[in-house]
């Protein structure tokens, strides 16, 4: 499975940036999927994750209500829309996917396969 994650960049405190996850070479619609972050010297962090059909999908507290999971398993990608951006949101950010299409993990050990990383950087 070859993850491709693009749509980083530089935005504005209050603003708004998409980023995509193209998968190949596996089964998409088989897998739950997930982003993860990592801030400058610190450790990579859960950010949020959805399963097979979209049917669950989960945040990590300091996105809720500002960040989206989306998926459409007819393009084998995933999506994270990010409003309301902080500074803190400052990172690079990771796709990942893993074998199991039913459930929803946040640690990084559980996830089979990874993106290449997009870098997101917030300007206050």
């Amino acid at each position: 499975v070859q993850l491709q994650a693009s749509g980083g960049g530089l935005a504005q405190a209050g603003g708004s940036l998409r980023l995509s996850c193209a998968a190949s070479g596996g089964t998409f619609s088989r897998s739950s999927m997930g982003w993860f972050r990592q801030p400058p010297g610190k450790e990579r962090q859960f950010v949020a994750a959805i399963t097979w059909n979209g049917g669950v999908t989960d945040y990590a507290d300091s996105v809720k209500g500002r960040f989206t999971i989306s998926r459409d398993n007819a393009v084998n990608t995933v999506y994270l829309q990010m409003n309301s951006l902080k500074p803190e949101d400052t990172a690079v950010y990771y796709c990942a996917s893993r074998s199991d299409p039913f459930s929803i993990r946040k640690s990084t050990a559980q996830y089979n396969y990874w993106g290449q990383g997009t870098q997101v950087t917030v300007s206050s």
